[in-house]
């Protein structure tokens, strides 16, 4: 049991690996933010900043993104689950708020499924809970063996345009280029890796009816990668939870429209 100094990029060793974790302000009930594929912690910076002067807001690095080094674990879903369950444990934290974003999205559900009384309350933004189809696996192995081929640059080209609003590629071009080298400073290994544990993920939508805490879900309007409907299906699964809807967004609603993301959560934390 470990209760460790404040600030961005510290080290937990959970797991078998050292997860990298920003930790800031003071709450009785942390909110843990968990990033998307294949980014790092780093996307969450805006809603770091606006909340840690009210709560006490940690992301973190999924294990092998960012500063998360693991290239020899077989990565999957069920792993993420534990390895967020493990890192509460090494920091004290009974319970939490846990936010997630799109793959983070993946794991809060995959945890909750396992583990709910470790949830305070849920975050589900431009998230879905279906598993691939088998079209969907195949489109992805294509991709693997296109990456093995030919390194990442080709792929993150791609994924770029895909996950922002057409308007955020034109107009904010800063936000854009952030994302393209978090992307970039990830191994292809890593990369690689984090298909196929997004292939193989099972469903969580069979278990939305048991979900019985607060839940937040957010989800752009214009999400190409986990559209509209994946988010209103779930707000129709999970009795009594939310759903907000960002205007001028993508998949990456938290950094398209950070003020208004920020005003959701803040809302949902607030009550």
């Amino acid at each position: 049991m470990e209760r460790v100094a404040k600030g961005y990029n510290l080290l937990s060793r959970v797991n078998n690996f050292d997860l990298s974790y920003d930790d800031l302000g003071e709450g009785i009930v942390p909110i843990i933010f968990l990033h998307g594929f294949p980014f790092s912690k780093q996307m969450w910076q805006a809603q770091l900043d606006f909340l840690k002067s009210s709560n006490r807001v940690i992301a973190c690095d999924i294990r092998g993104f960012g500063n998360s080094k693991d290239e020899e674990s077989v990565l999957s879903i069920d792993l993420f689950g534990d390895d967020l369950i493990q890192f509460m444990d090494r920091l004290n934290i009974d319970k939490a708020v846990v936010c997630g974003l799109s793959m983070g999205g993946y794991i809060a559900l995959n945890a909750h499924k396992r583990y709910s009384d470790r949830f305070e309350a849920l975050i589900l933004c431009d998230t879905q809970c279906i598993a691939d189809t088998p079209e969907g696996k195949a489109k992805r192995y294509k991709l693997i063996d296109e990456i093995a081929l030919n390194g990442t640059e080709n792929f993150t080209e791609g994924f770029v345009k895909n996950v922002f609003h057409k308007d955020s590629l034109t107009e904010k071009k800063k936000i854009v280029e952030e994302l393209r080298n978090i992307i970039l400073s990830n191994s292809k290994h890593v990369i690689i890796m984090g298909l196929r544990a997004l292939a193989e993920r099972s469903e969580t939508c069979s278990s939305l009816s048991e979900v019985n805490i607060p839940t937040l879900i957010i989800c752009g309007r214009e999400d190409q990668v986990t559209p509209l409907a994946q988010s209103e299906f779930m707000n129709k699964s999970i009795k009594g939870s939310i759903l907000r809807i960002v205007n001028h967004a993508g998949h990456v609603s938290n950094l398209e429209q950070a003020h208004e993301f920020n005003k959701h959560l803040q809302d949902f934390l607030k009550q």
